[in-house]
């Protein structure tokens, strides 16, 4: 039985890197200001190493995707897998041409993943669509920023967080609205 409630739980769990990473660096500090030897140096990359998961913790956090939409999202094998009753789909992460937001009928989001003349399409609410955060991470130039703005206020327009280059290479690109 816990002292705490849910929806208290929720939020330290959502939180929990950039407390994880908080704590991290205020150690490694620590050792810096009062270590001796060799000590100080290493508190140095243990603040950075700290600094680097709190940064990735807080994007984490910020990167909102409501519940109780439908379906349910898998990331494995660096493959995006949707499972709904009508309409689910696969999607290869490194056949991806692009990943856009695009608002909803009903005020929320969803996420547009294209392939070569495939498109899928899941809802940032659905069950375990945080996993897309990792998606995102793992494709170079995409636009995280973009992504949880577009997240916490689904846009009018499609907004293009991450498009595959035109020579099979990929390439940031400036935020175009499809």
């Amino acid at each position: 039985m816990s002292f705490l409630r849910p929806e208290a739980l929720n939020g330290l769990a959502r939180w929990r890197d950039v407390l994880i990473g908080a704590a991290v660096a205020l150690a490694g500090l620590r050792w810096v200001l009062v270590g001796v030897g060799l000590m100080p140096w290493i508190g140095v990359a243990v603040t950075l190493l700290g600094a680097v998961f709190l940064w990735t913790g807080f994007q984490r956090a910020r990167f909102r995707t409501g519940s109780g939409g439908l379906g349910v999202v898998e990331v494995d094998e660096r493959q995006i897998t949707y499972l709904a009753p009508v309409g689910g789909g696969i999607a290869a992460i490194d056949a991806l041409t692009q990943v856009s937001v695009v608002a909803s009928r009903a005020g929320g989001a969803f996420w547009r993943f294209d392939m070569a003349g495939e498109r899928l399409s899941v809802p940032a609410a659905a069950e375990g669509a945080r996993a897309v955060f990792d998606v995102l991470t793992a494709l170079p130039g995409a636009r995280i920023e973009t992504a949880i703005r577009a997240l916490n206020q689904p846009p009018e327009t499609p907004v293009t967080i991450w498009r595959k280059g035109p020579a099979g290479v990929d390439t940031p690109r400036a935020i175009e609205h499809s």
